[in-house]
Order: structure tokens, then sequence, then C-alpha cells
């Protein structure tokens, strides 16, 4: 297991970013599952129309090869097959109108599907 330093909102080449509104979303979320065992993790897992597809889901397990990344008192936890799919990616979380939910930019995908859950 690896573990970053605190992070600050922004892209990063070998790891994922959290933004500043996704970070607050997702402490608020622990906060009312009053746990503070927990960290968010984002997995690619194989699925969807174009072959790969994003799960993010909090979790307490630590497995061999994760590498965590803080932001502000929140962990992210991307297992060792999941990071070279999402180097450089943005979680961010958006509450508009039209939508709302934790949306990731991924400079590493080449494409995705016409739906937007699965990817490339």
């Amino acid at each position: 297991m690896t573990v970053e330093t605190d992070q600050t909102a922004g892209e990063t080449k070998t790891g994922v970013s959290l933004s500043e509104g996704a970070a607050s979303k997702v402490a608020s979320l622990l906060a009312q599952e009053g746990r503070d065992d927990l960290a968010l993790r984002i997995a690619v897992q194989p699925g969807g129309c174009s072959g790969l597809r994003y799960q993010l889901f909090f979790d307490e397990r630590s497995l061999d090869g994760d590498q965590i990344f803080a932001f502000g008192g929140v962990n992210v936890v991307v297992d060792r097959m999941s990071l070279p799919y999402l180097g450089g990616a943005t979680i961010d979380f958006v509450d508009t109108i039209e939508k709302q939910g934790f949306t990731i930019d991924n400079p590493a995908a080449t494409g995705s599907c016409a739906c937007g859950d699965s990817f490339h």
C-alpha cells in the first residue's frame, strides 16, 4: 500500500485528483454514515458497452498494492490494476438541475459510450 500526502485539487499524471466539491460531498456522506474508517474507492472493472466502467464506493478494506491519495481529510483509494486506467483522472461532484452525481474526467480514456457509463 502506498500513501500519498495531502493533495490539492488539480490533475496529476500518475494518480487521481478529487475536486474541492467532490471532497466536500464525500466528507458529507461519510459524516452521514458516522464512520471515519471508510475511504472512497475508485475501481475500473470490465463491463458496459465500451468495455470498461468505473465503480465508486466506500470501502474499509486495505488491499495489497492499493494507492491512497489524501484530499483534506478524505482518502481516495485505487487498486494497482485500476491505477493505470486512472492516471490524471479528476473526480468532481456536479449538482445542477440537469444532473447530480460524481463525474470522472479521464484523459486516459480514448472514448466512451453514448450513455456515458463506460469507456475504453
